[in-house]
């Protein structure tokens, strides 16, 4: 006991140093968070078609029609009790950044809380774009004219519709080392699983209501888990030593990849024939002989 004395007090007068020097630190500057990976564009493996799309223009009727996005709920009932939802309740922000990617003009009808408070506000008279001028011109606030708000000629809505766990999976397992209560043992394995999300769209012809088309897309997401281990004795000391990673394919990119696939197969759909031969991978591209619905009185 007398021995070990020496060393409990050097460990304490450590610890007590480390919480000075702590305190004063907190005390004289700001923490620096630690700094991870920059901002970069966040595409799909389908926005470069989206993109070709809008480079095409092949649009029936000539100009690209205004769209408008509805809801596309998640439909899936997946909850986990500690994260929540497990697929994405951004569906509809995905599938109006695909638009835009497209070249689509896009008419905001997912949240008009600000275009309704600002119109409240000039049926008044108090709203005004130069409000410098107020009390000073009788005239100085926003008119209301018939007609100003830009109709859709299409509407997109739909739902993530599935998310399904553990559709296949394998693994490899083995152990191998001394015999002897003491040697020296390794482990090693690994596995894979896949599940899959899929999205159900359609377009609707905004003056009709009628489904001009409607698609659905699935995609598979693979997850994979390698470990490493190593056990044994020297003497009287043991050890065990473990290393591993794994890797899943993020389901909200998933999600956001579906949803630009079912927006392109959409918009295609509403342009000239040839759009998914030359704006699609080789390997997304449909048969020849496989035929697209036209959008019905797109031309008019």
């Amino acid at each position: 006991m007398r021995r070990a004395l020496p060393l409990v007090l050097a460990l304490a007068s450590v610890a007590g140093v480390a919480g000075v020097a702590s305190a004063e630190t907190g005390a004289r500057a700001n923490v620096q968070p630690i700094r991870g990976a920059p901002a970069t564009a966040n595409p799909s493996p389908y926005s470069g078609a989206l993109t070709c799309l809008a480079h095409r223009g092949a649009w029936v009727g000539g100009a690209a029609p205004r769209i408008a996005v509805g809801r596309i709920s998640d439909m899936t009932g997946r909850v986990d009790l500690q994260t929540g939802a497990r697929a994405s309740q951004g569906a509809a922000l995905f599938a109006i950044t695909a638009l835009g990617r497209a070249g689509a003009p896009v008419v905001e009808r997912l949240d008009n809380t600000v275009a309704e408070i600002e119109l409240n506000y000039a049926r008044q008279h108090l709203l005004s774009d130069a409000p410098e001028r107020a009390g000073r011109d009788p005239e100085n606030f926003r008119p209301i004219y018939a007609g100003q708000v830009a109709g859709s000629r299409y509407y997109l809505v739909g739902g993530i519709t599935e998310l399904n766990y553990n559709i296949a999976s394998s693994g490899v397992s083995a152990q191998a080392g001394a015999a002897k209560v003491t040697g020296l043992r390794g482990l090693a394995q690994a596995s894979r699983y896949v599940m899959n999300v899929a999205v159900d769209l359609r377009l609707v012809d905004t003056r009709s209501q009628e489904v001009v088309n409607s698609v659905s897309f699935q995609k598979q997401v693979i997850g994979v888990d390698r470990s490493l281990g190593l056990t044994g004795t020297l003497g009287s000391v043991g050890g065990v030593g473990t290393a591993g990673d794994g890797a899943m394919e993020p389901i909200q990119a998933a999600v956001r990849t579906v949803v630009e696939r079912g927006v392109f197969e959409l918009l295609a759909g509403i342009q000239a024939p040839g759009a998914q031969a030359s704006c699609l991978p080789v390997e997304d591209t449909p048969p020849a002989d496989q035929t697209y619905a036209m959008a019905s009185g797109a031309s008019s």
